[in-house]
Formats: structure tokens, sequence, C-alpha cells
């Protein structure tokens, strides 16, 4: 199996693995990130605006890339909206490059924050 192909049979198992999670299959990345994103808020399932759900997805993508260093956490403000910082530009890279690094990214966080485990990837 090339490592293509088999990139995107543990990306297929991490969905399912979130969908018997949460009970719903995620549809997107964005989706994903929107979760982590109200995760790292800490207020719950709150109506967001359209706005307020892009910061959310921003949040999530700055918390997952900060492990790999291309965010630095700055600081909570007065509303509870988690701030970052670029900490090291993220290499230039056409689309379908920058979604896997995302996705690469995403399955190591849940793993990391012991929501899923190790080997969610096992067949």
């Amino acid at each position: 199996m090339s490592s293509e192909a088999a990139f995107r049979v543990r990306w297929t198992r991490f969905l399912n693995a979130l969908e018997r999670l949460i009970g719903k299959r995620p549809k997107d990345v964005n989706s994903i990130l929107f979760l982590i994103g109200i995760q790292e808020l800490g207020k719950g399932a709150l109506h967001f605006s359209k706005e307020e759900k892009q910061d959310l997805i921003h949040m999530g993508l700055c918390k997952v890339m900060s492990k790999a260093g291309y965010y630095r956490f700055s600081h909570i403000d007065d509303e509870g909206w988690h701030h970052w910082e670029v900490a090291k530009p993220i290499p230039p890279q056409g689309l379908i490059e920058q979604e896997k690094l995302i996705k690469t990214h995403l399955m190591s966080y849940f793993v990391d924050e012991g929501v899923l485990p190790e080997n969610f990837d096992a067949a």
C-alpha cells in the first residue's frame, strides 16, 4: 500500500473513531477544528455568530498546530477567547499538502489529549 493510500485509510479510521465518540461523522476538517475550538473556549455548545464560528475554527487550528510549534498561546481576553501568535510560519505548500499536514496534527491532537487511544487506527 502506498503511503498516500495508508494515510487515507488512517484518516478514515480517525473519522470512524470520532463518529463513535460524538455520535456523528464530522463532515470536514473545519468541523473538527470547530469542535476543538468549542472545547478550548470551554463554554459548551452555545449559539455562535458566523464570525464567532470562524474564530472558533481558527482557535482550533492554532491549538492543533501549536503542538508542532507553529503557534504559541498568547492570552485569554476578558470574554474568555484564546489568542495565539505565529511562532513559525507554516511551510508554503499546495492545498492538498496543507490539508494533509492539518489532518496529521488533528489525529495527533486527539491522541495527545487522551480523547482517542494511540491505536485508534488499528485494523
